[in-house]
């Protein structure tokens, strides 16, 4: 799929979030500005999430309250080559099925992610970006 402009990346959030059921677990791979938080932001809005989304890049995780439980939890790990602490933290919100979980830069944690997660790859080409799932 082709995607040329921010509001069609928007656009492919909120309908993403019409097809997934909790729990879900989502690996977003594409390079720094490829639309990776574009897409979260329009996840969480077709989720029914008012709040702003904003990039986790040096906090590492954010949390937003889903309408009716559970928790939008949004993961950049592009800044641990070594995960640390925040494997035992990521552990523990895979366990909650009333979790959607997003992470970007996941290679440094690939060993804890369930076999069945769902994989997008985000990359820039001459027309804009393509999505691959």
């Amino acid at each position: 799929m082709n995607i040329s402009s921010e509001q069609e990346m928007m656009e492919f959030g909120r309908g993403f979030a019409k097809k997934i059921t909790k729990p879900a677990i989502i690996e977003l791979v594409g390079d720094v500005g490829a639309g990776k938080t574009t897409f979260v932001r329009g996840l969480a809005e077709g989720l029914g999430i008012k709040e702003p989304i904003t990039s986790p890049s040096f906090t590492i995780s954010k949390s937003y309250a889903l309408p009716g439980g559970g928790r939008l939890i949004h993961y950049d790990f592009y800044r641990l080559p070594e995960p640390g602490i925040m494997v035992d933290d990521l552990v523990e919100n895979l366990n909650n099925n009333d979790n959607i979980i997003v992470i970007e830069w996941g290679e440094s944690i690939k060993e804890v992610l369930p076999e069945k997660h769902i994989k997008i790859e985000i990359y820039y080409t001459e027309e804009g970006r393509t999505v691959k799932l």
